[in-house]
């Protein structure tokens, strides 16, 4: 069966500019943003960004709330064939060990033995999936990159497929800095491991460059290219590559190199995110018919907490 990884936009290039935590650049890629950057930083900061919010309030702000709650709304807007494989992904991460990660991959990991290793096990359980990378080239107003990301291509009837996207990094991609409070509160409610269509996905997106937009207006900053929609866009749109199997090492006096080890930590915080999101989506599950009044006290609790950083200027 076909499996697909993409390779990560990679590197820390940006943190070392800028100082955000970015999805990251790839090395190849490195020159471009640092032309990108200087030109960025030369024009003071005009990115020629579209305004992006309404102006129906006196603020002239968008409404955080409403945008949580269409991450929420996505979130749980699964059909049956994502809600099942969402469910199989999530149990496979959680079973999976030090000895999977016994993938060789030249040069930087970046955490690939771990997409590599989650893709065999969905291959092994009856899954079309695959390892995927993706590039694109640079533009003026986006930096070129690459990203690796795994497919799951769901064979439907009459001939037609459809593909599911598995990013294990998904919070990442959207991490900026000095990001204001209601933007980390719904940076926290997007999936630890997105599973899903590629239409559900773009929801994602435009709300997070929009939340984004936000964050960095309220602290007077400018909206640089590598936070627009279409650099997040072009990540899992771009022309890919797919990847079914990778050299594997022999179980036997194997001897991780130090990426393998830092990609051993990278899946134990990974199970750790992912059993916490799902101990909190276990206790908003409402009870004994209560789903109601908890829903409302909930929407309440999150418009309160929301409205402070409407009125910070």
């Amino acid at each position: 069966m076909d499996c697909t990884v993409c390779a990560p936009a990679a590197g820390n290039f940006l943190s070392r500019k800028i100082g955000e935590r970015g999805g990251g650049f790839s090395h190849e890629s490195e020159h471009d943003l640092a032309v990108m950057v200087s030109e960025f930083l030369e024009n003071g900061g005009s990115g020629g960004a579209e305004s992006w919010c309404s102006s129906d309030s006196d603020s002239g702000l968008c409404d955080l709330a409403q945008l949580a709650e269409s991450i929420t709304f996505s979130k749980r807007n699964l059909d049956q064939y994502e809600s099942d494989l969402q469910s199989v992904v999530h149990s496979l991460v959680l079973s999976m060990n030090e000895i999977d990660l016994q993938f060789v991959k030249s040069g930087s990991c970046n955490a690939s033995c771990i997409r590599y290793s989650l893709a065999q096990l969905l291959r092994q359980s009856g899954y079309d999936a695959a390892v995927c990378s993706s590039r694109w080239q640079g533009s003026s107003k986006v930096p070129g990159g690459d990203h690796e990301y795994i497919e799951v291509v769901n064979h439907a009837g009459s001939g037609n497929s459809d593909r599911l996207i598995i990013d294990i990094d998904f919070r990442s991609h959207f991490e900026i800095a000095r990001a204001v409070e209601s933007y980390n509160r719904i940076l926290k409610l997007l999936p630890v491991i997105y599973v899903g269509s590629l239409s559900r996905l773009s929801q994602f997106l435009q709300v997070m460059a929009e939340a984004g937009k936000f964050s960095l207006k309220q602290n007077s900053m400018p909206l640089p290219p590598w936070r627009s929609l279409a650099y997040l866009q072009a990540k899992w749109y771009s022309p890919y590559q797919r990847h079914s199997n990778a050299e594997r090492q022999s179980g036997i006096g194997w001897s991780p190199s130090l990426e393998h080890e830092r990609c051993s930590g990278h899946l134990k915080r990974l199970q750790s995110a992912l059993v916490s999101e799902m101990e909190a989506d276990r206790l908003m599950k409402p009870k004994n018919g209560d789903g109601k009044s908890r829903r409302l006290k909930v929407d309440r609790r999150r418009h309160s907490l929301f409205r402070k950083d409407s009125f910070r200027s």
